[in-house]
């Protein structure tokens, strides 16, 4: 069963010890990882995550995984500028294939004109965008799960996972938006990201609500995440474990763990 995962946010050494490529390669050789996409930092002033401001947080994500087959990156957008198109261009010429989107984090409404922006040049360049979904300390009227069924009525080519699939609070939200396309269970454009669900807290979705989710959305619309280095590898291992022994078909798993991942990314 080969295991490519979601959602590896990758820092400076300096800035986050345990968050760096060195510690992400340890923890997919503990865990037996064959691959992963690692998220470049967020851009924003006063965050942790920041890089010194003459540096481009894309560039360096680039220049790290560089000659890393088992690393694929996605971008982030820095909504304090203005220049949002040409960052995403950015994104795509440098050979990452997609963008991580924070709305709360990086406090824009997930159906402003600046969000907007991102997408259309995303679904133009072929970007894959993943979301965190949930709740996250800032005003929720801003990221409604069921907002997001705006973006996908108003983006038809665009692909997006939903990380966390909205947590306990917004499970069923999550659903709705995916099931309120048509053909979505045969060809999914809105993705499950199963990210940090697997102990009990603001994430948590059962083994059971789990199955349910793949039988009501068909089983090519779920994607395995680690949120690393947030997750260690005893809580990843465990997040395996779960996803292994579900009472679902095998190939199933398969495609959860890495094959839905791969083929939409077209790696």
């Amino acid at each position: 069963m080969k295991v490519f995962a979601n959602h590896a946010h990758l820092y400076h050494k300096e800035i986050r010890p345990n968050g760096d490529l060195d510690s992400l390669k340890k923890l997919m050789d503990t865990v037996g990882l064959d691959g992963a996409v690692a998220y470049a930092p967020f851009n924003k002033n006063g965050s942790i995550q920041v890089l010194t401001p003459e540096e481009n947080q894309n560039r360096w994500l680039a220049d790290q995984i560089k000659g890393q087959p088992d690393i694929v990156g996605f971008g982030t957008v820095n909504f304090d500028r203005e220049d949002l198109e040409d960052q995403v261009k950015e994104i795509a010429d440098l050979g990452l294939k997609g963008i991580k989107l924070h709305p709360q984090h990086q406090v824009f409404r997930i159906n402003g004109e600046k969000a907007y922006r991102v997408y259309g040049e995303a679904e133009k360049n072929g970007l894959f965008l993943s979301f965190h979904t949930g709740v996250h300390y800032e005003r929720m009227r801003d990221s409604s799960v069921l907002m997001f069924d705006d973006i996908a009525w108003d983006f038809p080519k665009l692909k997006f996972s939903m990380e966390h699939m909205g947590g306990y609070s917004f499970f069923r939200e999550s659903i709705a938006v995916m099931n309120n396309q048509r053909g979505a269970k045969q060809n999914p454009r809105i993705f499950a990201g199963w990210t940090s669900v697997y102990d009990r807290g603001h994430w948590y979705i059962s083994p059971e609500d789990l199955c349910w989710l793949v039988e009501l959305t068909g089983e090519k619309a779920h994607i395995f995440g680690l949120d690393f280095p947030f997750a260690n590898a005893e809580r990843i291992a465990h997040a395996l474990y779960v996803v292994r022994s579900l009472p679902i078909p095998e190939a199933t798993k398969d495609l959860i763990l890495g094959g839905n991942l791969i083929r939409e990314l077209g790696l």
